[in-house]
């Protein structure tokens, strides 16, 4: 599917452009806010092509679509107004309260930078590495240069939190990012630098360092915002444009460096101080709670409360000593994805669980949770105990992460300092943590999904491995009543391939299935949602109500055959409820295969538009063919 369809399908799934009252998107997750969550259709975006999973956590409607998000993105923001800051919204949704809220807020401010956050601290920790080995020193400006790049998203990061706090709360991105230039305007810097005693109309001001700081200017936005409102509503529209920014610059600027930064900064350094804390009171124990408890809190959306202490921590301090044990947890849940394709017997799975170990190692694990561990649950929990191990030992091991970045392969650079202590530690714990999930996830096993194979009438194993078969012409009358559908139109590929032989759909008007022809049941499925009859004559017909209407497990379904029953067309043989099914999320076009086309020459649609049932369906026109088993 292109990006540009599934973008399309994705706004339409979420209630349409005007249920959207804001989007960002992470490595791998489009974070919607919408105004009224019961417009969005989960169930049918969980089965769409290309998207991986669907969930709501902290006030955000979350699709996760895996490493396509900034191209899925892009679409949506060329096929709506959803991304444009200028276009008219209705009134948004009450915002969400406790933690919930504030899970939301952090995540909407820090998500959109997460991408060149991560490139900008690979490259810090790469030449972290060349200065300490010797391949570049510190002096030469090639060092400079490269140090430049890789450090202006960090030095003025207030200028970059102030936009998308702005975004987030709706105020004018502008003067946010003029507020948050005072704080590091070079004078300013001066002042603070030389000691010299600062006022402000005699109120003693307490200069702090704010590069890099993120509490002290998401506070003033917020702030800032609520004031915009209130002097856009109480000023003329002909002058609003420019007093406006002109009150929010004379009252933020001195208010931030007055009270606003001093807190925030105290705040900040706080926490960080209290987690540091912990690790120094028993690094062992404290980097295996953080290690098996990540991947929960990435689940939940709770992480997004820790981003902030990481970043302050290398900010303030240089360095961040809690952050290298949540590496643990990526390896681990990778283990475990790999795990499952070492042992699992289903090819899809594997498949799956292959490209998504893949992409684990480079620290989008997504996939890996969402399609593979989690669902099949032991793995996941196998992945919690590779984690807490993994995490022990890098937390005993004083592992320090001096930049910021997605932890993953491409980032190991950022946790390599001085002498590259910790960083032996950092490697054995993620090596530890990959190969104890591995082991576990297959030792423990798990619920192996098999493959649904339609069963049909064959010779036994010790009978000759070809046989040839002499089919004769035979009419199939339709089963069900309904629009015909084109098979290549079928939402399930193995359907709409042919693989599973040739045929067509129909969209059911009723909820009946009756037999296409006087013949034999030879399948009926435990959960009542497909069988197949074969005919006197040998043609062999399956129906399948629905796609992944397996999921339902027999629900809606209401069976009146069992295998081995004779029928005769027109025979009720399967009855289901349309509307119950389409309310649980799944699709009701129902493909009438010919599992055995390859015994007949053509199997030529009689039906256009509207069909009734026992009307005449397909025609199968014979053949003499060597069929290979």
């Amino acid at each position: 599917m292109s990006q540009e369809k599934l973008a399309k399908e994705i706004v339409e799934l979420v209630g349409g452009e005007k249920n959207v009252e804001s989007l960002v998107h992470c490595a791998t997750r489009l974070r919607f806010v919408l105004k009224d969550d019961a417009k969005a259709d989960k169930a049918k975006l969980e089965k769409t092509e290309g998207i991986i999973a669907v969930k709501e956590n902290g006030g955000q409607f979350q699709v996760v679509v895996g490493n396509k998000v900034p191209e899925v993105y892009s679409a949506i923001g060329q096929i709506s107004n959803i991304l444009d800051d200028s276009s008219d919204k209705e009134k948004p949704r009450k915002a969400a309260k406790g933690l919930g809220g504030i899970i939301d807020i952090i995540s909407s401010i820090f998500a959109p930078l997460l991408g060149v956050m991560a490139g900008a601290g690979i490259l810090k920790g790469l030449l972290l590495i060349a200065s300490n080995i010797g391949w570049l020193k510190t002096t030469e400006t090639t060092y400079t240069i490269l140090y430049a790049a890789a450090d202006s998203l960090f030095y003025f990061l207030p200028l970059l939190l102030a936009v998308t706090t702005a975004r987030k709360f709706q105020g004018n991105m502008f003067v946010a990012m003029t507020i948050a230039g005072a704080l590091i305007y070079p004078s300013i810097v001066t002042l603070k630098s030389e000691g010299t005693p600062t006022d402000f109309f005699g109120i003693p001001v307490i200069l702090m360092n704010y590069s890099s700081t993120v509490i002290p200017i998401i506070l003033a936005v917020i702030v800032m915002s609520k004031l915009e409102k209130f002097f856009n509503k109480t000023l003329h529209d002909s002058v609003k444009n420019f007093v406006t920014p002109l009150f929010l610059l004379v009252i933020m600027v001195p208010l931030t460096l007055l009270v606003f930064g001093p807190f925030g900064v105290y705040v900040g350094n706080g926490i960080a101080a209290g987690l540091v804390a912990a690790f120094g009171f028993s690094p062992l124990l404290a980097g295996a709670v953080m290690g098996a408890s990540w991947q929960l809190l990435v689940i939940f959306g709770i992480h997004w409360g820790l981003i902030p202490v990481f970043i302050n921590n290398v900010a303030v301090y240089g360095q961040d000593g809690v952050k290298p044990a949540a590496t643990a947890s990526i390896f681990a849940q990778t283990g475990a994805a790999f795990g499952v394709m070492l042992k699992t017997k289903n090819k899809k799975l594997k498949t799956l669980a292959g490209s998504s170990t893949l992409t684990a190692l480079f620290g989008i694990t997504e996939p890996a949770i969402y399609g593979v561990t989690l669902p099949l649950k032991r793995p996941f929990i196998a992945g919690v105990i590779g984690g807490a191990v993994g995490g022990a030992i890098i937390g005993q091991a004083g592992t320090l992460a001096f930049a910021s970045g997605a932890p993953g392969l491409l980032t190991l650079p950022i946790f390599y300092g001085p002498g590259g202590q910790g960083f032996p530690g950092l490697i054995l714990g993620i090596v530890v943590s990959f190969v104890v999930s591995a082991v576990l996830t297959y030792i423990m096993g798990f619920k192996d999904p098999v493959e649904e194979e339609i069963k049909t009438e064959s010779t036994t194993s010790d009978q000759q491995s070809v046989r040839a078969t002499n089919a004769s012409d035979e009419n199939v009358f339709s089963p069900i009543e309904g629009t015909i559908v084109e098979l290549s139109e079928v939402p399930d590929p193995a359907f709409a391939s042919g693989a599973m032989g040739k045929g067509i759909a129909i969209e059911p008007t009723v909820g009946r299935v009756v037999a296409p022809f006087d013949g034999t049941v030879t399948v009926a499925f435990k959960k009542k949602h497909a069988l197949a009859v074969v005919s006197d004559t040998g043609a062999e017909i399956l129906v399948h109500v629905g796609v992944d209407t397996v999921k339902l497990d027999g629900q809606h379904f209401v069976s009146h055959i069992k295998e081995g029953d004779r029928v005769q067309a027109g025979d009720l043989l399967l009855e289901f409820n349309i509307a119950q099914i389409k309310a649980a999320g799944y699709h009701t076009v129902t493909p009438i295969i010919v599992t055995n086309s390859a015994n007949y020459e053509e199997v030529i649609p009689q039906a256009r538009g509207q069909v009734s049932s026992q009307e005449l369906l397909l025609k199968l026109s014979s053949g003499n063919v060597q069929e290979q088993k």
